[in-house]
């Protein structure tokens, strides 16, 4: 896991590039990467996501129900809006005890440490939403994204998609130019997916920039890319894309 100040620094950056990438693109502009979306509507989820979880920090909430929704700004203040939701949820998580426990849904969360990292990588991959509808998107940067893998092996691989195939196989992802390397199985297919971070073979390997892998994970960049190099079994590289529930 990155340390909290090159998350917070992240979460800054990116929060910042989200909003002025949403300047560009237009609120009606439609958003590629999120089908039926508008970039208006990438701007409300992001921004209602940073200020649940700023309230979950600052109310010590351990149970999540009495937050209320907000009512959606007008779009002629959305953006202003969310730009202010950045300060806040900043100011929120710079200013709490990262080991501070708080409600999570996650069975291996619960802190407002894990809440930084989770805002971080959640807004690194919508601001490369925001970017895709504004035009060609810079990617994650490398370090991030890395460690955006490890998050997404750690919380989100819990449950398969609905008629996802059995991964039967192992893959071997390799970042190519930040450290990170990790083996894939499924020693359960009914149940979550195994990551090892270690160098080793697989039935299947994809190397690629750690940005281009995390978004082919989150299912927003094809394995067939030219940064992308699929080794052995494709189909089983596929599956292992495939195989997440992220709804």
């Amino acid at each position: 896991m990155l340390d909290r100040d090159t998350l917070l620094g992240s979460f800054w950056r990116d929060g910042l590039g989200l909003a002025a990438a949403a300047e560009r693109a237009g609120l009606d502009a439609p958003v590629a990467s999120c089908p039926e979306w508008s970039v208006a509507d990438l701007v409300w989820h992001t921004g209602e996501v940073q200020q649940f979880w700023s309230s979950v920090i600052t109310n010590r909430w351990e149970d999540p129900s009495a937050y209320e929704e907000p009512d959606r700004p007008a779009a002629a203040d959305l953006v202003a809006w969310y730009s202010r939701l950045v300060d806040t949820t900043l100011e929120v998580l710079r200013s709490t005890d990262p080991d501070t426990t708080v409600w999570s849904w996650a069975p291996r969360g619960g802190t407002a440490g894990w809440v930084t990292r989770r805002m971080a990588q959640e807004v690194a991959v919508h601001r490369w939403d925001a970017e895709v509808a504004a035009g060609d998107p810079p990617p994650i940067e490398a370090e991030v994204a890395s460690d955006g893998i490890d998050e997404f092996f750690e919380h989100f691989t819990d449950s398969p998609a609905e008629g996802a195939a059995p991964l039967d196989g192992s893959v071997h992802l390799h970042c190519t130019d930040v450290d990170g390397e990790w083996v894939v199985t499924e020693p359960d297919p009914a149940g979550r997916l195994h990551a090892e971070r270690v160098h080793a073979k697989g039935d299947a390997a994809i190397r690629g920039p750690a940005s281009d892998l995390l978004l082919a994970l989150w299912r927003r960049r094809p394995l067939d890319l030219p940064s992308i190099e699929v080794i052995g079994d494709g189909a089983l590289a596929e599956r292992l894309v495939a195989r997440t529930d992220l709804s």
